[in-house]
């Protein structure tokens, strides 16, 4: 069971860690990755998802992490978020070639992911999988990916592109709710994460983690409804301290995980993340002790 937060770099802005989490002022060489490891054993990788990841950031981040830890990477945009990645790509174009116009093909190529861009992926992240330090991936989709055929396919695609690792899918759009997905994934050995956010009419709404499934992803972005889609800035639709009344469900499902259980906090703005994962951790701890002091003691039967 790990327990962890969304990324460990966040140096600016009036969400920063600095001086929440990290100290301020910060003494000379310090290492923001090696003091986060100090506390937890588990992180998601968000730079992975902004770009390719390179291997020799990779060992760099193997090398200033205690044997034990995991990073759990997220994919890169280009595999889950088509069409951002491709007003990401159309406006590179524009600032380098001007207002010419591209044909629309011309675009696909560069847009849509081909083997060549998993295996860049893959080589970026092995350093972690040779330290023994690869968790699992995560496939972010965001809530415009609905589930009809189009995206089924794109999905199942993805799956065998990454078959032979431990793939967690993050699917928020509530046309998800229907049979025969969890098959899917649970076909290729992927979990679906359950995720924590404000619920609208078109949210998917996950049942309970099954405890006894052999992976539990779970990531908390907090439940600010009044920010999430109209805020001034993206973070601010994660600024949210959850209580510790919030946090025991989350903490129920981990401490009774059978399999591996991952928890993800992504409220981050002031280390609101680093804070609940703390809670979450102790909770966890403290329900563990309770049912092992409640299992009764096995007696030698006489001979």
């Amino acid at each position: 069971m790990r327990i962890g937060t969304s990324g460990w770099h966040y140096p600016t802005g009036p969400g920063t860690w600095n001086g929440p989490f990290y100290p301020k002022p910060r003494p000379k060489g310090f290492d923001e990755l090696a003091f986060y490891a100090e506390t937890f054993d588990f992180v998601e990788i968000n730079a992975t998802f902004y770009g390719q990841p390179r291997a020799e950031v990779a060992a760099q981040w193997a090398a200033r992490t205690p044997p034990h830890f995991e990073f759990a990477a997220k994919l890169y945009q280009q595999f889950t978020h088509p069409r951002l990645f491709r007003e990401r790509v159309e406006r590179q174009l524009t600032s380098a070639l001007g207002a010419a116009d591209l044909p629309s093909s011309a675009i696909d190529a560069l847009v849509n992911a081909n083997q060549a861009d998993i295996d860049e992926f893959k080589r970026g992240i092995d350093p972690l999988a040779a330290a023994g330090k690869l968790g699992p991936l995560l496939a972010q989709f965001p809530a415009s990916f609905h589930n009809d055929a189009r995206s089924r396919a794109h999905l199942a695609a993805l799956l065998r592109a990454f078959h032979g690792y431990t793939l967690c899918v993050e699917l928020r759009h509530r046309t998800w709710n229907t049979e025969g997905i969890e098959a899917l994934l649970d076909g290729f050995g992927a979990a679906w994460v359950q995720i924590d956010e404000p619920k609208f009419k078109d949210s998917v709404q996950h049942v309970p983690a099954a405890e006894r499934a052999p992976l539990v992803y779970l990531r908390l972005h907090g439940r600010n409804a009044r920010t999430w889609w109209n805020h001034a800035h993206r973070d601010d639709r994660y600024d949210y301290d959850y209580s510790k009344e919030e946090l025991e469900p989350f903490a129920k499902t981990l401490a009774r995980a059978e399999g591996r259980a991952y928890a993800a906090l992504n409220n981050h703005p002031r280390a609101q993340a680093v804070a609940n994962a703390k809670t979450l951790k102790q909770l966890v701890e403290e329900m563990t002790a309770a049912d092992t002091a409640n299992v009764p003691a096995v007696r030698p039967s006489p001979e």
